[in-house]
């Protein structure tokens, strides 16, 4: 029996390590305020508070956003979780926070998305 408990605390404790190793050292930190800092970002250092993610897309992706000044890579369509392909003409672009990116919205389309409504 003691053996059992001791397995199972050493997985517990093995998972509490890898866990604030990965927290002690993230890629993206998504602060208190919903900013996403990656490792170039001035104030990478200085967010204490955060949530940590792999990187920056997956960040954006949670509903983060881009510090101020710094650009995304170039527009992108997101096509949101029911299948609506969003440009940034689109009036529901801002609002759409869980979306599977693309490039052009021709790429969306093709993937079984579908227009806005107008």
């Amino acid at each position: 029996m003691s053996f059992k408990v001791s397995r199972i605390a050493l997985a517990f404790s093995l998972a509490l390590g890898l866990t604030s190793v990965y927290a002690n050292d993230p890629v993206v930190k998504k602060s208190d305020s919903g900013i996403c800092h990656d490792k170039s970002s001035p104030s990478f250092a200085n967010t204490k508070n955060f949530t940590p993610f792999k990187s920056l897309d997956e960040c954006v992706k949670s509903g983060g956003r881009l510090p101020a000044g710094q650009a995304a890579a170039g527009p992108i369509v997101k096509k949101s979780d029911s299948g609506i392909c969003h440009d940034e003409k689109s009036p529901h672009y801002e609002r759409t926070k869980k979306f599977t990116e693309f490039k052009t919205l021709d790429e969306c389309l093709k993937s079984g998305g579908t227009l806005p409504k107008k």
